[in-house]
């Protein structure tokens, strides 16, 4: 029987969630299978793999072909570096305690990497935050200068105007023209 290692998808539309299957190549994408190994979740920043590394490694090692997305996932948890290195143990290259060394070395590398991804997408997206606010900030300061300008115009017009009306209101007084000064007899 020949075996493939594939996605069985699941989840609802727009939100797709994968079971990492051992199924026969002639079975449909989400028909009968041999066994679940792990799922598979695109929609989380970086995807989650929840993978049953041994039984992994078994069908691997067995001679499963997996699919191009499901070989992705199993050279980004490490099951065919494990492979080529038990590979190297039985040719007689190295011993099982280096090839344990090599993977525990590969796989602290790897934590490290998806370590400051995570952290350089946090950054970003806080950087993104922080630009927006003070975009928005420089916005709203320029709508209260106008907001301002324009009360301050509307009173000083309103200033005029009851200065006008205390103008018209009040009557005009006469400037008593001089008394001729009475002359020195």
């Amino acid at each position: 029987m020949a075996t493939k290692i594939r996605l069985q998808r699941g989840g609802r539309k727009g939100y797709a969630f994968y079971r990492i299957v051992i199924a026969d190549v002639k079975a449909p994408r989400d028909g009968k299978f041999t066994e679940k190994i792990g799922t598979f979740n695109p929609n989380t920043n970086p995807a989650t793999v929840d993978l049953n590394f041994e039984r992994a490694l078994y069908w691997v090692e067995n001679g499963a072909q997996p699919s191009d997305t499901v070989r992705n996932i199993l050279k980004g948890e490490g099951v065919y570096l494990m492979k080529h290195l038990h590979g190297g143990v039985k040719k007689g290259a190295f011993d099982d305690a280096e090839a344990q060394k090599r993977f525990e070395a590969w796989k602290t590398n790897k934590e490290q990497q998806v370590n400051s991804a995570v952290e350089a997408s946090t950054k970003a997206k806080k950087d993104a935050a922080a630009k927006s606010l003070e975009e928005e900030k420089k916005v709203n300061e320029a709508i209260a200068k106008g907001v301002a300008e324009k009360k301050a115009a509307e009173a000083a017009a309103k200033a005029e105007a009851e200065a006008a009306k205390v103008a018209e209101s009040t009557p005009a007084t006469e400037v008593p023209a001089e008394e001729p000064a009475p002359a020195e007899a």
